[in-house]
């Protein structure tokens, strides 16, 4: 990825939305030098993650805004198929939209006054790209296994961006935390389509990680209303779901749903 030079780039047509630059080392105009002083106990409170589909990006940001109405702590733009400008406009516009008033909808958890509609917003994350978190004004970047190294995306982004990766060990997991990571999505904790190479580790394994480590743990794969109490009964109370809330009638019931069975 071209930046660590202190610059990025995302690639597109000439004047296209794609066609963006940052340059690092003297900041953005538009960027955040620093993540919002909050951010970091907003993921200490967050228990419910929604990661978008692979869909139309219409379809990704009616379900961005579902599940934020629905009290998701966390939204994740993940879409594999997307060309990167395409991806860097919808991004834009899933911040845009997170940020609006009519989150009112969703469960107030700031307090009175001054800064409440950014305290109750869900937080931002783009999968993969760090320069996209970056120009869109996402609260972070989640990182593979086959992505920018930790260390890497912190040499990018310093403190403006969360830095959340994936671990299926106890191992990888301390690693995954001595470099940096915030937070962690550990699984498969049951068998998902989406991971289907991935050995599925079970409640068990995520509660293992969830002991080891101190950075909060999200639980992640094939997780639904059936079989989220078999993680919140060895203590687990984070979520990572992405077709319980997509393919759901509801969407945003459905998040309201599962985001009162972990705080139960």
């Amino acid at each position: 990825m071209p930046g660590l030079h202190g610059q990025l780039r995302v690639p597109g047509a000439p004047q296209a939305p794609g066609q963006a630059l940052v340059r690092l080392r003297h900041g953005a105009q538009g960027v955040s030098r620093q993540a919002p002083p909050d951010a970091h106990l907003r993921l200490e409170e967050a228990r419910l993650y929604v990661i978008t589909p692979d869909a139309s990006p219409d379809r990704v940001l009616e379900i961005a805004t579902a599940a934020a109405r629905g009290g998701a702590d966390v939204v994740q733009l993940r879409n594999k198929k997307l060309p990167r400008g395409e991806l860097l406009t919808l991004a834009r516009k899933i911040r845009k939209e997170l940020s609006s008033p009519f989150m009112g909808a969703a469960p107030l958890r700031g307090t009175e006054g001054e800064g409440l509609e950014e305290a109750r917003r869900p937080l931002f994350i783009v999968n993969d790209h760090v320069d996209i978190a970056l120009l869109s004004g996402a609260d972070g970047v989640h990182l593979g296994p086959d992505d920018l190294s930790i260390a890497s995306a912190r040499r990018i982004a310093g403190d403006r961006l969360l830095i959340g990766a994936s671990a299926s060990t106890v191992d990888r997991a301390r690693q995954a935390v001595e470099e940096g990571a915030d937070y962690l999505g550990s699984g498969p904790a049951f068998a998902t389509p989406i991971k289907s190479e991935k050995q599925v580790i079970g409640p068990s394994g995520v509660a293992a990680i969830v002991r080891t480590v101190t950075v909060p743990v999200f639980a992640i794969g094939g997780i639904d209303e059936s079989n989220l109490p078999l993680l919140t009964a060895l203590g687990v109370r984070r979520a990572c779901v992405i077709r319980a809330v997509s393919e759901a009638p509801d969407p945003a019931q459905a998040a309201h749903r599962l985001r009162a069975m972990l705080t139960a």
